[in-house]
């Protein structure tokens, strides 16, 4: 989210207006290992840590095995994701949940399906985190209220898991003066002075803290301990016309996410593949949970929380018809 560098981090994605819709094609090729054709798939992600298992995955084999070769597709910017796999530039994206509900809100046929990241749950070390420089004065949540925040984007996840954490610490979120920045331009803004603090994910957060800064608040976590942060989904189009490859895809990705969470080192080495994160920071930074399932309950959290903030236009998501 997204995502969004994420540094999420759960990179966290911006969703544009409705895309039309195109056909979902792919190429056939050479023989896969279950003797069928090998189907080109593109994948329209953000280069950041949340995404390490698809390229493990591909690295082990989970993919080609399925008779899918897997190509990444990395964007700009998440705004080009979700019109982009409607189109059919990309067969499958990966975006944070926020970023999906709005777009079904504003009638865009996409459907979500397989898991992409979720947070750690510990708020001592997730990969989020409200941080404020060495010296200031903020101490908690709370105190955010008339203070200028940085998220990577407005009127999404990072700034409703804010207004959460400050509500649920005392404070008036709607005080908030949220601001939108790049993640990776947060370290530098926090430690000279141009905002008060600054909601980031990793890598900003570990650079971050490299400079002293101090982490006051852990929204992921805080909102909900087992909160799914990200998906990779597909047309509404490709999931009725082709569910073959859907499932494959699906099975690839899960198989993925299990071998990523069984060996995190491995899933840390990958990451050198295809970012330029220094070594040093690539030691501490704190990777997301790769759960194989949604948690629906924090989905739902999510939800209530944006209606609460009107990011869905007065319109409620269905989340049964997303996520199922």
């Amino acid at each position: 989210m997204r995502r969004r560098v994420l540094g999420l981090a759960v990179a966290v994605l911006t969703v544009v207006g409705a895309a039309g819709c195109g056909s979902s094609s792919s190429t056939a090729g050479s023989p896969s290992t279950d003797g069928g054709k090998t189907t080109e798939v593109k994948v329209g992600i953000i280069p950041i840590v949340d995404v390490a298992p698809l390229y493990l995955g591909q690295k082990k084999g989970f993919f080609s095995s399925r008779g899918i070769e897997l190509k990444m597709e990395a964007a700009q910017g998440g705004a080009a994701i979700i019109p982009g796999v409607v189109s059919g530039q990309f067969q499958f994206g990966f975006s944070n949940v926020t970023s999906l509900m709005i777009a079904q809100t504003k009638g865009v046929p996409l459907k979500s399906v397989v898991n992409g990241a979720a947070s750690t749950g510990d708020v001592e070390k997730d990969i989020s985190g409200v941080a404020v420089k060495k010296d200031s004065a903020i101490k908690s949540a709370k105190e955010l209220a008339g203070k200028t925040v940085a998220v990577n984007t407005l009127q999404n996840v990072g700034d409703t898991t804010v207004r959460e954490v400050v509500r649920k610490d005392g404070g008036d979120p709607s005080k908030v003066k949220f601001v939108e920045m790049p993640f990776d331009q947060m370290p530098a803004a926090l430690d000279g002075g141009q905002v008060d603090a600054a909601w980031m994910g990793e890598p900003a957060l570990t650079i971050a803290r490299g400079q002293g800064a101090r982490v006051i608040a852990s929204p992921f976590a805080e909102t909900d301990p087992n909160l799914t942060i990200a998906t990779y989904f597909a047309s509404s189009k490709l999931v009725q016309e082709n569910p073959d490859l859907v499932k494959k895809f699906t099975e690839a990705v899960s198989e993925s996410l299990k071998y990523a969470s069984e060996h995190p080192d491995e899933a840390r080495q990958v990451i050198t593949t295809y970012t330029k994160i220094d070594g040093a920071v690539l030691k501490d930074l704190t990777l997301p949970t790769w759960p194989a399932e949604y948690d629906m309950a924090s989905l739902q959290k999510l939800a209530q929380l944006g209606e609460q903030d009107g990011i869905f236009g007065g319109k409620k998501p269905d989340l049964d018809a997303l996520f199922s």
